[in-house]
C-alpha cells in the first residue's frame, strides 16, 4: 500500500513498484521501483499536469523534500503534480552496492548486471511508472537535471508517446560524441576552473601543494582505513562546476590541518575527504560513469585515464596542483573501499565494444515533442558546444545559453525553470 503524509506545503505519496530487472525478460528477477509523488496540498484534488523528474548522475537518487527540497520543486508544485523516481539501483530502488557486487561470481557476471542499469532501462521504469500512475494515454512532462538530459533524449528516442514536453537543464548530451571526444573537451574546462579556483583563493595554491606533499610523504589514512593518496585528494575538485564549489573547497582546505605548523591533518578534514570521495552512497556514479558515453562504437578502455596523459598538469606532483573533476579512473576501484567489489565488472565493461544505441538520430530529428534546454555556456561536466550541436539536430528545440549559472541553476534558482516553462508555453505549450 502507498504511504501518504503531509509535510508544510506538500501531499506525499510514496509507492513500491516490482519492475523486471531485465525489460526483454519479463518473467525474470524482479527488482523494486521507488516512487514518490508530490503535490501542492490545497491543489490535490485538481486535473493537474504530471512532470516526471529525471535526476542527475549516473546513479543518483532523487533529491529529498528537505526543507522544501530544490529551487525547482516549489516552483513546479504551482502547477503540477510532481513525481520522482529513484532511478534503478540508487536510494530505495534495490541499491546497488559493494554487497551486491560481492555476490557475482566474476567479472562478466557483474558486468552483465551493470548493463540493466543504463539509460535505455531507466526509460523503460519511466514508462512503466507513467502507465501505472497515469493510466496508457495521458502523457506527462519531465525535467532533466545533467544525466536526466541524457535520459530524455533516450526517452525522446525510444517512447515519446508518453511526452507532452521535456525540460533539459546542463544535459544535451552530444548524439555522436565518444568517451574519448568528451574527456578531449573536459579536461581544458576543468583546468580553467583550477585556474579560476586559485584566482579566487590565491593562498590556496601553496596550502594544496603543501598538502599534497605531507601526503606524499606520509601514510595518511581515512577513517575507514583507505589511504589519502594525492590523486584521490584531487578528486574533491568534481565540485568544481556546482555554484557552491569554490567554496566547499576552499573550506575544505582551510581546515586540512590542526596545527600551526602544518605537521598533522585534522580529522575532521580527513572524515569530510572520505565522505566526499568515498562514494558510499553513490557506486554507480563511480562504476557507470564512462559507458553512457558507450554507444557500440568501440570500447571506452578508461578514457578519462587514457586522455589524462595528453595532459601533464593534471599530475599529482604538478604545483600549483590541479583538481580533476567529473573522471572516474581504474585506481579508484582499488583505492575506495565501497567500490572495490566493482573492480572486476567495471574492468570488463570498459573493454566492451558492443553497447546497444540510446539515441535514435532519426527519430530525434522528427521529434515533435517541445523541448526547451538551459544550456550552460561555462558547464565544466556537459560541453556547451556538444550540447548546441544536438540542440541544432533535435527536432522542436529551443535551447537557451546562459553563463548565469553553473551545471546546478535548477537548484540554486527557480528562474531556471521558470525560464523553461515560459519557453514551452510561449511556442503553444505542452502537448495534449
Amino acid at each position: 500500500m502507498p504511504k501518504q503524509y503531509l509535510i508544510p506545503g506538500m501531499r506525499i505519496r510514496d509507492i513500491l513498484l516490482p519492475v523486471p530487472l531485465d525489460w526483454s525478460k519479463p518473467d525474470g528477477p524482479i527488482i523494486q521501483l521507488f516512487v514518490r509523488e508530490i503535490v501542492d496540498p490545497v491543489l490535490r484534488h485538481n486535473n493537474l499536469p504530471v512532470l516526471c523528474f529525471l535526476q542527475g548522475g549516473p546513479g543518483g537518487k532523487n533529491p529529498r523534500p528537505v526543507n522544501g527540497g530544490p529551487s525547482w520543486l516549489a516552483e513546479a508544485l504551482k502547477t503540477h503534480r510532481v513525481i520522482m523516481i529513484d532511478q534503478r539501483g540508487t536510494g530505495r530502488s534495490s541499491a546497488v552496492d559493494s554487497t551486491v557486487m560481492a555476490q557475482f561470481d566474476d567479472g562478466q557476471a557483474g558486468a552483465d548486471y551493470l548493463m540493466h542499469f543504463r539509460a535505455d532501462s531507466i526509460v523503460a521504469d519511466c514508462e512503466h511508472v507513467r502507465k501505472n500512475l497515469l493510466g496508457e494515454t495521458k502523457k506527462w512532462e519531465t525535467l532533466g537535471q545533467s544525466f536526466g538530459g541524457f535520459i530524455t533524449l533516450t526517452y525522446l528516442s525510444k517512447a515519446p508517446e508518453g511526452l507532452s514536453a521535456c525540460y533539459v537543464t546542463g544535459g544535451l548530451s552530444g548524439l555522436s560524441a565518444t568517451a574519448d571526444d568528451v574527456y578531449h573537451r573536459t579536461y581544458p574546462r576543468v583546468s580553467a576552473k583550477n585556474a579560476a579556483f586559485y584566482r579566487r583563493y590565491p593562498q590556496d595554491a601553496e596550502l594544496a601543494g603543501h598538502l599534497a606533499d605531507h601526503l606524499e610523504n606520509n601514510d595518511i589514512r581515512l577513517p575507514n582505513g583507505d589511504r589519502l593518496t594525492v590523486r584521490r585528494l584531487q578528486t574533491i575538485g568534481m565540485n568544481f562546476g556546482m555554484g557552491p564549489g569554490f567554496e566547499e573547497v576552499h573550506w575544505l582546505l582551510d581546515e586540512a590541518f590542526a596545527d600551526a605548523d602544518q605537521s598533522r591533518l585534522s580529522e575532521g578534514f580527513l572524515s569530510a575527504v572520505m565522505a566526499e570521495t568515498g562514494f558510499e552512497g553513490r557506486p554507480l556514479f563511480a562504476a557507470m560513469q564512462e559507458s553512457i558515453y558507450a554507444q557500440g562504437r568501440g570500447a571506452t578502455s578508461w578514457a578519462a585515464e587514457r586522455v589524462r596523459q595528453a595532459f601533464p598538469k593534471f599530475s599529482p606532483s604538478n604545483r600549483p596542483l590541479l583538481f580533476t573533476g567529473e573522471m572516474i579512473y581504474p585506481w579508484m576501484f582499488d583505492e575506495v573501499r565501497a567500490l572495490r567489489p566493482f573492480k572486476s565488472a567495471v574492468d570488463v565493461l570498459a573493454q566492451r565494444d558492443d553497447f546497444p544505441a540510446l539515441y535514435d538520430p532519426t527519430r530525434l530529428f522528427a521529434n515533435d515533442v517541445p523541448v526547451a534546454a538551459a544550456v550552460y555556456h561555462d558547464d565544466m561536466y556537459v560541453d556547451a558546444g556538444l550540447s548546441l550541436e544536438t540542440a541544432g539536430r533535435l527536432g522542436n528545440c529551443q535551447a537557451w545559453v546562459t553563463n548565469e549559472f553553473e551545471h546546478d541553476g535548477v537548484r540554486q534558482s527557480p528562474a531556471v525553470f521558470r525560464r523553461l516553462l515560459g519557453m514551452v508555453r510561449e511556442r503553444g505549450g505542452a502537448l495534449a
